[in-house]
Formats: C-alpha cells, sequence, structure tokens
C-alpha cells in the first residue's frame, strides 16, 4: 500500500467520524449522545494525523545498504524489499468509506429477540401518579409500576407507552420494546410491554400505545406481567434519539 493511501485511510476515517457526529444524527446509531464530543475530539485526531503523516518526508533505507564495517547488504536473501503493507490492508478503506457514504440501518425488532432484558432497579417507593388520562410513562416506569408498586397506583389507570413492534414467536403476539444503550450499541439492552388485544403490527413500526394493565400474575410483586389491554394504538415517527426509553411521544394525526 503506498504512502499516499496510509495516510488516506485516517484521513477518511477522520472525516466519517466529523461528518457523522457534526453534521447528522447518525452517530446516535452508534453510542449514547454524551459521547458525541469524543467522537469530534477522536474525527480531528485523525484528521491531524492523517496530515502531520502527509507534510512529513519519508525517510527510506536503500535497498542495499552498508554497515558500520562498510559491508553491503540486501534486506533479504533475494534483494527484494518486504517491509510494505501487505495488499489485504487495502480492505480497510471498506469500512472507512462506508463512513462517509452509507448510513448504518437502525437497531430494531431483530437486535431487540436477542438482546438481553434490562433488569429492573429496586424502587424504595413511587411518588403518587398525576390524575391525568392517559398517563405518559415510559416503558421502565410501567414495569416498575407494576411489578413493585404495592399501592396499585397503576390499577385501573389508562396509560400511554411508546415503542417499536418486536414480534412476541409464533403465537402472533407482540411487544411494545424499548432498545436502551448503557454506552454504546454493543451493551444495548431491551425494554418491553406485552400487548395484548391487537393483532401484530408489522416488525419495527413506531407506535404511540393507550391501554390498560393486563391481569396477569398479583399486582406489585415480581409474578405481574409487564402487560397491556390496548384500547388504541396509533403510528408515530421514530425519535431522533431511538436508543433511550423517554416519556410517550405526542401520537401523529
Amino acid at each position: 500500500m503506498k504512502r499516499a493511501v496510509q495516510n488516506l485511510l485516517p484521513a477518511l476515517i477522520g472525516a466519517g467520524l466529523l461528518h457523522t457526529a457534526l453534521f447528522t444524527d447518525l452517530y446516535l446509531r452508534y453510542v449514547k449522545a454524551g459521547l458525541r464530543p469524543l467522537l469530534i475530539g477522536s474525527g480531528a485526531i485523525l484528521l491531524l494525523l492523517a496530515l502531520t503523516t502527509a507534510v512529513t518526508p519519508a525517510g527510506r533505507r536503500p535497498a542495499g545498504h552498508a554497515d558500520d564495517h562498510g559491508h553491503g547488504h540486501a534486506d533479504d536473501h533475494h534483494g527484494h524489499d518486504h517491509t510494505g503493507t501487505p495488499r489485504v490492508a487495502w480492505l480497510l478503506l471498506l469500512p472507512a468509506l462506508s463512513m462517509l457514504c452509507f448510513a448504518p440501518p437502525a437497531l430494531g425488532a431483530y437486535t431487540a429477540a436477542r438482546a438481553n432484558d434490562k433488569p429492573v432497579t429496586v424502587q424504595r417507593g413511587f411518588a403518587p401518579l398525576p390524575a391525568i388520562s392517559p398517563l405518559p410513562l415510559t416503558l421502565t416506569e410501567f414495569t416498575e409500576r407494576v411489578r413493585q408498586d404495592r399501592s396499585l397506583a397503576i390499577e385501573g389507570r389508562t396509560v400511554r407507552l411508546t415503542g417499536f413492534v418486536t414480534p412476541a414467536g409464533r403465537d402472533g403476539g407482540w411487544y411494545l420494546t424499548r432498545i436502551v444503550f448503557s454506552c454504546c450499541a454493543a451493551d444495548s439492552q431491551t425494554v418491553r410491554v406485552r400487548v395484548y388485544g391487537r393483532p401484530a403490527p408489522p416488525a419495527d413500526t413506531w407506535l404511540a400505545v393507550t391501554g390498560t394493565w393486563h391481569p396477569h400474575g398479583t399486582l406489585g410483586t415480581p409474578t405481574a406481567q409487564a402487560a397491556l389491554d390496548v384500547r388504541d394504538a396509533r403510528p408515530i415517527a421514530p425519535p431522533v434519539n431511538a436508543y433511550t426509553d423517554d416519556l410517550p411521544l405526542t401520537p401523529s394525526s
């Protein structure tokens, strides 16, 4: 691989990082929003490294050189220089170019079906729920209330949850799902609420779902299932930052 092409590799990666983090929201498909400054800094360093290497004269040793005793030596037994980069290194240009030209697909139902469920945090107490209907909750809040709130405040309340559709299996059921990043896509976990009362929409469809807790198990204990009897389900646009469990979005009209 020629020296100019070797310099091109960090330049392309740096440009890809800067383009993704500065001018688009695509970086949110890789990492949490708080890591954006690190992506920008990494991209800038790679570009600076490529520029510095490009303007620095290359120090090359002649194929035949003399040692301290004046004897000439070749670089190997046949007089060929094998110190260059192997040709397979050209393949490294492909991921670098892809960062500039192709957006990675968003994580969705396929990933959620294979990711670990996010553990439910133990709550020592719950604040009173506001007297509004439907009550907007995150999937995490709904799950915590169903499994831990012994005041049964969620019983009979109409709630509104948002997420994307993940098929539940061969029985035709489905989950309302969120994928949550702790740091990046590699450590993603899922939060899921089983939905009853409506056939499964297409996988990965984002919905705002309104309904009440589906009685299964003892409410306020770990035996209770995080499940909803759906009354209404409306398609919504995917959020910009889809890898958090934020409060529900307003349904599109």
